[in-house]
Protein backbone atom coordinates (compact mmCIF):
# COMPACT_ATOMS: atom_id res chain seq x y z
CA UNK A 1 0.00 0.00 0.00
CA UNK A 2 1.39 3.42 -0.94
CA UNK A 3 2.12 5.83 1.88
CA UNK A 4 2.55 9.57 1.55
CA UNK A 5 5.62 11.41 2.73
CA UNK A 6 4.93 13.50 5.82
CA UNK A 7 4.30 16.97 4.44
CA UNK A 8 4.95 18.93 7.64
CA UNK A 9 8.53 17.69 7.88
CA UNK A 10 9.44 18.41 4.27
CA UNK A 11 7.41 21.51 3.36
CA UNK A 12 10.07 24.17 4.21
CA UNK A 13 12.78 22.32 2.29
CA UNK A 14 10.49 21.69 -0.68
CA UNK A 15 9.55 25.37 -0.81
CA UNK A 16 13.18 26.44 -0.77
CA UNK A 17 14.12 23.82 -3.38
CA UNK A 18 11.37 24.91 -5.75
CA UNK A 19 13.12 28.28 -6.00
CA UNK A 20 16.64 26.97 -6.56
CA UNK A 21 15.90 23.99 -8.83
CA UNK A 22 17.68 20.66 -8.89
CA UNK A 23 21.25 20.61 -7.70
CA UNK A 24 23.73 18.17 -9.33
CA UNK A 25 24.95 16.96 -5.96
CA UNK A 26 21.41 15.97 -4.96
CA UNK A 27 20.93 14.06 -8.23
CA UNK A 28 24.27 12.32 -7.66
CA UNK A 29 23.21 11.40 -4.13
CA UNK A 30 19.99 9.96 -5.55
CA UNK A 31 22.04 7.70 -7.83
CA UNK A 32 24.11 6.48 -4.82
CA UNK A 33 27.64 6.18 -6.27
CA UNK A 34 28.71 3.96 -3.37
CA UNK A 35 26.41 1.22 -4.75
CA UNK A 36 28.08 1.25 -8.16
CA UNK A 37 31.13 -0.66 -6.96
CA UNK A 38 29.62 -4.21 -6.79
CA UNK A 39 28.36 -4.35 -10.40
CA UNK A 40 31.49 -2.59 -11.69
CA UNK A 41 33.66 -5.10 -9.82
CA UNK A 42 31.56 -7.98 -11.16
CA UNK A 43 31.91 -6.55 -14.68
CA UNK A 44 35.67 -6.48 -14.21
CA UNK A 45 35.60 -10.10 -13.01
CA UNK A 46 33.65 -11.01 -16.12
CA UNK A 47 36.18 -9.31 -18.36
CA UNK A 48 39.05 -11.07 -16.59
CA UNK A 49 37.33 -14.48 -16.64
CA UNK A 50 36.96 -14.27 -20.42
CA UNK A 51 40.74 -14.55 -20.87
CA UNK A 52 40.56 -12.13 -23.79
CA UNK A 53 43.07 -9.34 -24.26
CA UNK A 54 42.19 -5.65 -24.16
CA UNK A 55 43.63 -4.83 -27.58
CA UNK A 56 40.97 -3.01 -29.54
CA UNK A 57 38.42 -3.46 -26.73
CA UNK A 58 39.18 -0.46 -24.53
CA UNK A 59 36.14 1.55 -25.60
CA UNK A 60 33.87 -1.45 -25.10
CA UNK A 61 35.29 -2.04 -21.63
CA UNK A 62 34.88 1.64 -20.67
CA UNK A 63 31.32 1.60 -21.98
CA UNK A 64 30.58 -1.61 -20.10
CA UNK A 65 31.88 -0.21 -16.81
CA UNK A 66 29.77 2.90 -17.37
CA UNK A 67 26.76 0.72 -18.14
CA UNK A 68 27.15 -1.60 -15.14
CA UNK A 69 27.79 1.12 -12.55
CA UNK A 70 26.57 4.69 -13.07
CA UNK A 71 23.89 3.81 -15.63
CA UNK A 72 22.02 0.59 -14.83
CA UNK A 73 22.91 0.52 -11.14
CA UNK A 74 22.34 4.28 -10.83
CA UNK A 75 18.98 3.84 -12.53
CA UNK A 76 18.02 1.11 -10.07
CA UNK A 77 18.83 3.43 -7.16
CA UNK A 78 16.72 6.26 -8.57
CA UNK A 79 13.81 3.88 -9.19
CA UNK A 80 14.14 2.43 -5.70
CA UNK A 81 14.25 5.83 -4.01
CA UNK A 82 11.16 7.00 -5.88
CA UNK A 83 9.02 4.00 -4.99
CA UNK A 84 10.52 3.81 -1.48
CA UNK A 85 10.02 7.48 -0.63
CA UNK A 86 7.44 6.61 2.05
CA UNK A 87 9.83 4.06 3.62
CA UNK A 88 12.77 6.49 3.47
CA UNK A 89 10.63 9.11 5.20
CA UNK A 90 10.85 6.78 8.25
CA UNK A 91 14.30 5.22 7.88
CA UNK A 92 16.28 7.95 6.09
CA UNK A 93 14.31 11.23 5.98
CA UNK A 94 17.47 13.05 4.88
CA UNK A 95 17.46 11.28 1.49
CA UNK A 96 16.96 13.62 -1.53
CA UNK A 97 13.31 12.73 -2.24
CA UNK A 98 11.76 12.59 1.26
CA UNK A 99 13.76 15.65 2.32
CA UNK A 100 12.35 17.61 -0.62
CA UNK A 101 15.75 18.37 -2.18
CA UNK A 102 14.46 16.56 -5.28
CA UNK A 103 10.88 17.84 -5.36
CA UNK A 104 7.69 16.80 -7.06
CA UNK A 105 7.99 13.94 -9.54
CA UNK A 106 11.59 14.69 -10.50
CA UNK A 107 12.79 11.45 -8.91
CA UNK A 108 10.59 9.51 -11.35
CA UNK A 109 11.68 11.63 -14.32
CA UNK A 110 15.35 11.04 -13.51
CA UNK A 111 14.75 7.28 -13.28
CA UNK A 112 13.03 7.26 -16.70
CA UNK A 113 15.76 9.34 -18.36
CA UNK A 114 18.51 7.16 -16.88
CA UNK A 115 16.73 4.06 -18.19
CA UNK A 116 16.69 5.45 -21.74
CA UNK A 117 20.37 6.41 -21.60
CA UNK A 118 21.30 2.98 -20.23
CA UNK A 119 19.43 1.21 -23.02
CA UNK A 120 21.14 3.42 -25.59
CA UNK A 121 24.62 2.64 -24.31
CA UNK A 122 23.76 -1.07 -24.18
CA UNK A 123 22.69 -0.93 -27.82
CA UNK A 124 26.03 0.64 -28.80
CA UNK A 125 27.91 -2.23 -27.13
CA UNK A 126 26.28 -4.95 -29.25
CA UNK A 127 23.14 -7.09 -29.35
CA UNK A 128 23.95 -9.44 -26.45
CA UNK A 129 24.91 -6.55 -24.17
CA UNK A 130 21.81 -4.64 -25.28
CA UNK A 131 19.57 -7.53 -24.28
CA UNK A 132 21.46 -7.89 -20.98
CA UNK A 133 20.99 -4.17 -20.27
CA UNK A 134 17.26 -4.43 -20.98
CA UNK A 135 17.01 -7.39 -18.61
CA UNK A 136 18.87 -5.41 -15.93
CA UNK A 137 16.60 -2.40 -16.39
CA UNK A 138 13.49 -4.57 -16.30
CA UNK A 139 14.58 -6.07 -12.99
CA UNK A 140 15.52 -2.61 -11.67
CA UNK A 141 11.94 -1.46 -12.15
CA UNK A 142 10.31 -4.74 -11.15
CA UNK A 143 12.35 -4.82 -7.94
CA UNK A 144 10.91 -1.56 -6.61
CA UNK A 145 7.79 -0.71 -8.59
CA UNK A 146 4.29 -2.11 -8.21
CA UNK A 147 2.71 -4.44 -9.11
CA UNK A 148 5.68 -6.84 -8.89
CA UNK A 149 7.80 -4.96 -6.32
CA UNK A 150 10.12 -7.91 -5.73
CA UNK A 151 11.74 -6.20 -2.75
CA UNK A 152 8.54 -6.69 -0.76
CA UNK A 153 9.44 -10.39 -0.55
CA UNK A 154 12.42 -11.10 1.70
CA UNK A 155 13.55 -14.09 -0.38
CA UNK A 156 12.86 -12.86 -3.91
CA UNK A 157 14.19 -9.31 -3.52
CA UNK A 158 17.75 -10.20 -2.45
CA UNK A 159 17.85 -12.96 -5.07
CA UNK A 160 16.98 -10.52 -7.86
CA UNK A 161 19.64 -8.09 -6.60
CA UNK A 162 22.30 -10.79 -6.46
CA UNK A 163 21.53 -12.10 -9.95
CA UNK A 164 21.60 -8.63 -11.52
CA UNK A 165 24.32 -6.85 -9.51
CA UNK A 166 26.77 -9.75 -9.65
CA UNK A 167 25.66 -12.30 -12.24
CA UNK A 168 24.37 -10.06 -15.02
CA UNK A 169 27.28 -7.64 -14.64
CA UNK A 170 29.80 -10.53 -14.74
CA UNK A 171 28.04 -11.94 -17.81
CA UNK A 172 28.15 -8.52 -19.50
CA UNK A 173 31.87 -8.13 -18.80
CA UNK A 174 32.69 -11.51 -20.32
CA UNK A 175 30.44 -10.86 -23.31
CA UNK A 176 31.95 -7.45 -24.02
CA UNK A 177 35.43 -8.99 -24.14
CA UNK A 178 34.50 -12.07 -26.19
CA UNK A 179 31.84 -10.62 -28.44
CA UNK A 180 30.00 -13.88 -27.78
CA UNK A 181 28.54 -16.00 -24.99
CA UNK A 182 31.00 -16.93 -22.20
CA UNK A 183 31.99 -20.51 -21.42
CA UNK A 184 29.92 -22.90 -19.34
CA UNK A 185 32.56 -22.73 -16.58
CA UNK A 186 32.29 -18.94 -16.40
CA UNK A 187 28.48 -19.09 -16.31
CA UNK A 188 28.51 -21.69 -13.51
CA UNK A 189 30.83 -19.58 -11.34
CA UNK A 190 28.95 -16.32 -11.92
CA UNK A 191 25.67 -18.02 -11.03
CA UNK A 192 27.11 -19.32 -7.76
CA UNK A 193 28.52 -15.94 -6.75
CA UNK A 194 25.16 -14.38 -7.65
CA UNK A 195 23.34 -16.80 -5.38
CA UNK A 196 25.85 -16.15 -2.59
CA UNK A 197 25.26 -12.41 -2.99
CA UNK A 198 21.71 -13.07 -1.74
CA UNK A 199 23.30 -13.10 1.72
CA UNK A 200 25.04 -9.78 1.12
CA UNK A 201 21.73 -8.18 0.16
CA UNK A 202 20.10 -9.52 3.34
CA UNK A 203 22.79 -7.75 5.38
CA UNK A 204 21.75 -4.47 3.78
CA UNK A 205 18.22 -4.93 5.17
CA UNK A 206 19.30 -4.69 8.82
CA UNK A 207 19.49 -0.89 8.64
CA UNK A 208 15.83 -0.59 7.62
CA UNK A 209 14.06 -3.07 9.92
CA UNK A 210 11.79 -0.52 11.61
CA UNK A 211 10.68 1.16 8.38
CA UNK A 212 10.17 -2.20 6.67
CA UNK A 213 8.04 -3.41 9.58
CA UNK A 214 5.87 -0.28 9.58
CA UNK A 215 5.33 -0.29 5.82
CA UNK A 216 4.71 -4.01 5.38
CA UNK A 217 7.96 -5.05 3.64
CA UNK A 218 8.69 -8.65 4.54
CA UNK A 219 12.48 -8.48 4.57
CA UNK A 220 14.18 -11.46 6.18
CA UNK A 221 15.27 -9.52 9.30
CA UNK A 222 11.58 -8.67 9.79
CA UNK A 223 10.15 -12.14 9.12
CA UNK A 224 12.94 -14.30 10.57
CA UNK A 225 14.31 -11.98 13.22
CA UNK A 226 17.70 -10.34 12.99
CA UNK A 227 19.73 -13.22 14.45
CA UNK A 228 18.22 -15.93 12.26
CA UNK A 229 18.47 -13.66 9.21
CA UNK A 230 22.15 -13.08 9.95
CA UNK A 231 22.77 -16.81 10.19
CA UNK A 232 20.90 -17.37 6.94
CA UNK A 233 23.01 -14.69 5.22
CA UNK A 234 26.25 -16.26 6.43
CA UNK A 235 25.22 -19.77 5.37
CA UNK A 236 24.13 -18.52 1.94
CA UNK A 237 27.42 -16.72 1.27
CA UNK A 238 29.56 -19.60 2.54
CA UNK A 239 27.64 -22.35 0.72
CA UNK A 240 27.98 -20.66 -2.66
CA UNK A 241 31.72 -20.26 -2.20
CA UNK A 242 32.12 -23.91 -1.17
CA UNK A 243 30.52 -24.93 -4.48
CA UNK A 244 32.84 -22.53 -6.35
CA UNK A 245 35.88 -24.04 -4.61
CA UNK A 246 34.77 -27.53 -5.57
CA UNK A 247 34.16 -26.55 -9.20
CA UNK A 248 37.52 -24.80 -9.52
CA UNK A 249 39.29 -27.81 -8.06
CA UNK A 250 37.48 -30.22 -10.41
CA UNK A 251 38.36 -28.07 -13.43
CA UNK A 252 42.03 -27.94 -12.44
CA UNK A 253 42.19 -24.33 -11.23
CA UNK A 254 43.92 -25.40 -8.04
CA UNK A 255 45.57 -22.10 -7.11
CA UNK A 256 42.32 -20.17 -7.53
CA UNK A 257 40.52 -22.77 -5.43
CA UNK A 258 43.09 -22.35 -2.64
CA UNK A 259 42.73 -18.55 -2.67
CA UNK A 260 38.92 -18.75 -2.49
CA UNK A 261 39.28 -21.25 0.34
CA UNK A 262 41.52 -18.84 2.26
CA UNK A 263 39.18 -15.86 1.89
CA UNK A 264 36.22 -18.03 2.86
CA UNK A 265 38.03 -19.17 6.00
CA UNK A 266 38.63 -15.51 6.92
CA UNK A 267 34.94 -14.72 6.36
CA UNK A 268 33.87 -17.60 8.57
CA UNK A 269 36.20 -16.34 11.30
CA UNK A 270 34.43 -12.95 11.17
CA UNK A 271 30.88 -14.33 11.15
CA UNK A 272 30.46 -14.96 14.92
CA UNK A 273 30.89 -11.24 15.61
CA UNK A 274 28.18 -10.43 13.08
CA UNK A 275 25.78 -13.01 14.54
CA UNK A 276 26.26 -11.68 18.10
CA UNK A 277 24.70 -8.33 17.17
CA UNK A 278 23.61 -8.21 13.51
CA UNK A 279 22.09 -4.73 13.67
CA UNK A 280 25.31 -3.29 15.09
CA UNK A 281 27.88 -5.27 13.14
CA UNK A 282 26.25 -5.61 9.69
CA UNK A 283 28.05 -2.46 8.43
CA UNK A 284 31.32 -3.82 9.87
CA UNK A 285 30.83 -7.17 8.15
CA UNK A 286 29.99 -5.40 4.90
CA UNK A 287 33.41 -3.80 5.12
CA UNK A 288 35.33 -6.94 6.14
CA UNK A 289 33.46 -10.06 5.05
CA UNK A 290 32.04 -8.70 1.81
CA UNK A 291 35.46 -7.37 0.80
CA UNK A 292 36.85 -10.87 1.23
CA UNK A 293 33.91 -12.26 -0.76
CA UNK A 294 34.61 -10.05 -3.77
CA UNK A 295 38.34 -10.76 -3.59
CA UNK A 296 37.41 -14.43 -3.94
CA UNK A 297 35.37 -13.50 -7.03
CA UNK A 298 38.46 -11.96 -8.59
CA UNK A 299 40.60 -14.98 -7.72
CA UNK A 300 38.07 -17.28 -9.40
CA UNK A 301 37.96 -14.99 -12.45
CA UNK A 302 41.75 -14.95 -12.72
CA UNK A 303 41.80 -18.74 -12.71
CA UNK A 304 39.06 -19.04 -15.33
CA UNK A 305 40.83 -16.50 -17.51
CA UNK A 306 44.09 -18.45 -17.34
CA UNK A 307 46.02 -15.77 -15.45
CA UNK A 308 46.83 -17.89 -12.37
Amino acid sequence: MEHSVPSTRNAPIQAAQSKTGLRPRDVLELLKPITWFPPMWAFMCGAVSSGAGLEGRWWFVAGGVLLAGPLVCGTSQAVNDWFDRHVDAINEPHRPIPSGRIPGRWGLYIACLASLISAGVGWLLGPIVFVASLVGLAFAWAYSAPPLRFKANGMVGPLVCGLTYEGLSWFTGATVMLGAMPSVEVICVLVMYSLGAHGIMVLNDFKAVEGDRQTGLTSLPVTMGVEHAARFACITMASAQIVVIALLAIWGFTFSALIVTAVLAAQIAAMPKLIRDPAKYAPWYNGVGVTLYVLGMLAAALGLGGYI
